[in-house]
């Protein structure tokens, strides 16, 4: 049942995709010059518009991704504290365990 409202999900989403590539496919003009005046873009492109929305969400979902990654460092490098640190208690455990038993 989960598997079956996935695939209604992703063909929803596929059908608002499409249609929203249909409604925007005009060709239109991004500029990356803000001195460029009228045709004179030194940095530009023309490409149709959904394919200029597609990218940069791309673009931003990748830098959401990049910057969460980052400030979640300092909890990546305690967790490697701690799973170190854990290592080390089990060996001593485990060391003390072996010397504390009568051997038969």
């Amino acid at each position: 049942m989960i598997r079956f409202l996935k695939y209604v999900v992703l063909a929803l989403v596929a059908i608002l995709l499409l249609m929203f590539a249909y409604a925007n496919r005009h060709v239109v003009a991004v500029s990356f010059d803000p001195f460029g005046v009228g045709s004179d873009r030194a940095v530009g492109i023309e490409a149709p518009m959904f394919a200029v929305m597609t990218v940069f969400t791309m673009i931003g979902v990748v830098a959401g991704a990049f910057a969460t990654w980052l400030s979640q460092g300092r909890y990546r490098r305690a967790s490697r504290h701690n799973r170190a640190e854990a290592a080390k208690w089990r060996s001593q455990a485990e060391t003390m365990k072996a010397n504390a038993l009568p051997r038969p």
